[in-house]
C-alpha cells in the first residue's frame, strides 16, 4: 500500500517536472514559426510580384518615357474641348502679338522722325512698280498688245538651266507697238480683267 500511495506522487512530480520542458519544446516550434513567419510574409510578395520586363526596344523606351510624362490618364476629347483650347491658344498669342506691337509703337514714338528705322527695306522701295523687257507676240487688239517675256534661271538644287516664257498683255495707248518689236512695260493698276502693264518704250522695231 505504502508504494501505492508514492507512486502518483512520483506520478505527479515527473508530470510537473516533465511540463514545463514540454512546454518549453512545444514554445519553441511556436517562436520558430513566428519568428519564420514575417520573414516569409515579406518575401512572399517579392516572389509573387512578376517582375516587370525591361524595355529592350526603342518604341518599349519611347513608350515608357511618355508615360512617365503624362500627367494622368486622359478620356477622349470632345469637339467642345478641341475648340476651348484652340481658343486660348489664339487669345495667348494675340495678347503676345499686342503686347510687342504696343513697344515697338512706343519705341517708334520716342525716336527722333530723323531716326527712325523705315518700315519698308530701303532696297526693296516703296511701291516701286515692276519693269519687263520682252518681245510682242500680238498687236491686232486696239491699244493692247499681248507681250512674251522670256525667264532663264537655274535650278537650286540641279543647277539645270530652266527655260520659260511668260504672257503678259499691255496697255498701249498710241498703238505705238508691232509684232516682233522689243518693248519695255511697267506694271500698273488694273486696266482690265488682263491688263496690269502699260507700254513705256519701244526698245528695237521688228526688221
Amino acid at each position: 500500500m505504502a508504494e501505492d500511495e508514492k507512486t502518483p506522487e512520483t506520478t505527479d512530480e515527473t508530470t510537473a517536472e516533465a511540463t514545463p520542458e514540454a512546454a518549453a519544446t512545444e514554445a519553441a516550434p511556436e517562436a520558430a514559426e513566428a519568428e519564420a513567419t514575417p520573414e516569409a510574409t515579406e518575401d512572399a510578395p517579392a516572389e509573387a510580384a512578376p517582375s516587370k520586363p525591361a524595355a529592350t526596344t526603342r518604341r518599349d523606351r519611347l513608350e515608357a518615357r511618355r508615360a512617365a510624362r503624362r500627367p494622368g490618364p486622359r478620356g477622349p476629347v470632345t469637339a467642345e474641348q478641341r475648340e476651348e483650347e484652340r481658343q486660348a491658344r489664339r487669345q495667348a498669342t494675340a495678347k503676345q502679338r499686342r503686347a510687342y506691337r504696343a513697344k515697338l509703337k512706343e519705341r517708334r514714338a520716342a525716336a527722333p522722325k530723323e531716326t527712325r528705322e523705315p518700315l519698308v527695306a530701303p532696297e526693296a522701295g516703296s511701291g516701286r512698280p515692276k519693269v519687263r523687257q520682252g518681245v510682242v507676240a500680238s498687236a491686232r487688239g486696239d491699244k493692247t498688245i499681248t507681250v512674251l517675256i522670256d525667264v532663264t534661271k537655274r535650278h537650286r538644287r540641279y543647277h539645270k538651266i530652266m527655260r520659260s516664257t511668260q504672257k503678259l498683255y499691255a496697255h498701249d495707248e498710241a498703238n505705238n507697238a508691232n509684232e516682233g518689236d522689243t518693248v519695255r512695260i511697267v506694271e500698273c493698276r488694273p486696266m482690265s480683267r488682263s491688263k496690269r502693264w502699260r507700254l513705256t518704250e519701244v526698245l528695237e522695231r521688228a526688221k
